[in-house]
């Protein structure tokens, strides 16, 4: 393998391109054996920097959209016993819904992979480039709470609209108070149509409306919510199973 003059390398940092060095040495052995063209050799080592650079700004997304970083979709184990619409999934991670400020709900019970498919679009949409948050709606609640307290509450929620995919984990759980239902009122409200929101439940929408205090707030926003969402229902044994510790892992 070829190496690096201290000439070079020290160009490489200058112009802040040293990880670079990194693939140098095996794209150079590769041109010489292939009598490359410089003007090819040059796109080559180009195109492995800007892959690098997207690959670090997708991870950085992801880090900032609070994505856990295994649950991606090419890690879901097809040898799960859970039912879904493939073709529907297949037709959400090409983002078109994003592109057209659609909605998704995924739904089903507890344990059946729901978390990790919302996970799994969320890190596409990442490495497509769009903004993302990932939050549990309880989680979601309790900053709103805090945020009251410190006179914030209007930037957090500013940002919670203009985010480009939201997904709210676990929503519709729990009976929320007024503060709490005019709040996700107003998140969905202010984002329909404009921005994408992944939900993903174990109830059934129906369902959502008596967990809300306002009936009419309820009603409006959810109807929005479901009328513009793709459904993905999930059934089957539970996914976590698949993910408990066996015999000798973490073992050195």
């Amino acid at each position: 393998m070829s190496e690096l003059s201290l000439e070079l390398r020290a160009a490489l940092r200058r112009l802040k391109l040293s990880p670079m060095s990194e693939t140098l040495p095996e794209r150079l052995k590769l041109a010489r054996e292939r009598a490359m063209a410089y003007q090819d050799f040059l796109e080559l080592v180009l195109a492995d920097e800007c892959e690098r650079r997207n690959l670090l700004a997708a991870s950085l997304r992801a880090q900032k959209a609070r994505l856990d970083p295994a649950l991606h979709l090419e890690a879901w184990d097809e040898t799960a016993k859970v039912t879904l619409d493939r073709q529907l999934l297949a037709e959400l991670a090409s983002l078109r819904f994003v592109e057209a400020h659609h909605n998704v709900l995924i739904l089903g019970p507890v344990g059946v992979g729901k978390t990790h498919l919302a996970s799994g679009l969320g890190h596409v949409a990442c490495r497509r480039g769009y903004s993302v948050l990932f939050v549990r709606t309880e989680g979601l609640l309790k900053q709103l709470r805090a945020c009251r307290l410190d006179h914030t509450v209007e930037r957090e929620m500013r940002r919670l609209i203009a985010v480009d995919l939201l997904v709210l984990d676990d929503f519709g759980l729990d009976a929320l108070d007024p503060t709490e239902s005019r709040d996700i009122y107003e998140i969905l409200l202010e984002r329909h149509q404009r921005r994408s929101t992944i939900v993903t439940s174990n109830r059934a929408p129906d369902e959502w409306l008596a967990t809300m205090s306002d009936p009419l707030r309820a009603q409006s926003v959810i109807d929005r919510l479901t009328n513009a969402a793709y459904e993905l229902v999930l059934d089957g044994e539970s996914y976590r199973r698949r993910q408990k510790p066996k015999l000798g892992q973490g073992q050195p």
